[in-house]
């Protein structure tokens, strides 16, 4: 068993049974909760079978986990368990720490608009997470030495600006999937007022 692997079961598998105990005890897993799931996991197959260089569902992943679980610690943890897990599968590479620290920076977006939720914020809130992306994980490219820049400021902006035609098709695709996701919720609230919050 890889090192990976025995990470996810030793930090992710308590919080989830213990979830699954919850939901047992208390009726925690409602239908909104696992509707709110099932988005995150449909996210996870599309990340998996989508091969578009920078077209990926996880910044949408990542918003929507942090606008719609009410439980903060669940935001957090589900959206991450589920990357990593797609990671497991994919692959990781030299500059995953700065894709996670990314990806938990668009959660905690999520939760900063969660309670003034429109379409302009949701669109914002992705203008403003592929922003971070591309800073962070560009900063991580360069500092990791991965791309071979020179280790000065100058070799900083050559990564920032080589990484712009990427940074186009990535907007384009949280743009994309968070009209997916979060259009998806509202038609299915429309239509049955249960996933409604409470």
């Amino acid at each position: 068993m890889s090192n990976s692997i025995k990470c996810f079961i030793y930090f992710c598998a308590p919080e989830i049974t213990n979830l699954k105990i919850k939901s047992m005890n208390n009726k925690t897993l409602n239908p909104r909760l696992i509707f709110i799931i099932a988005v995150i996991l449909i996210a996870a197959i599309l990340r998996l079978i989508i091969n578009i260089p920078n077209v990926t569902p996880i910044a949408a992943m990542a918003l929507f986990g942090g606008v719609f679980f009410k439980k903060r610690y669940l935001g957090y943890l589900i959206p991450l368990a589920t990357l990593f897990i797609t990671d497991l599968i994919i692959g990781f590479h030299s500059t995953i720490i700065y894709v996670y620290a990314a990806f938990a920076i668009t959660v905690s977006i999520g939760f900063l608009i969660r309670n003034k939720l429109n379409v302009f914020s949701v669109v914002g809130a992705s203008l403003a997470s592929s922003i971070l992306f591309f800073l962070i994980t560009n900063f991580g490219a360069w500092a990791s030495g991965m791309v071979g820049y020179p280790m000065v400021f100058a070799g900083l902006i050559e990564s920032y600006v080589a990484g712009i035609p990427f940074f186009r098709t990535e907007v384009l695709g949280t743009l994309v999937f968070n009209g997916v996701f979060f259009g998806s919720f509202y038609f299915a609230q429309q239509r049955f007022p249960v996933l409604a919050k409470a």
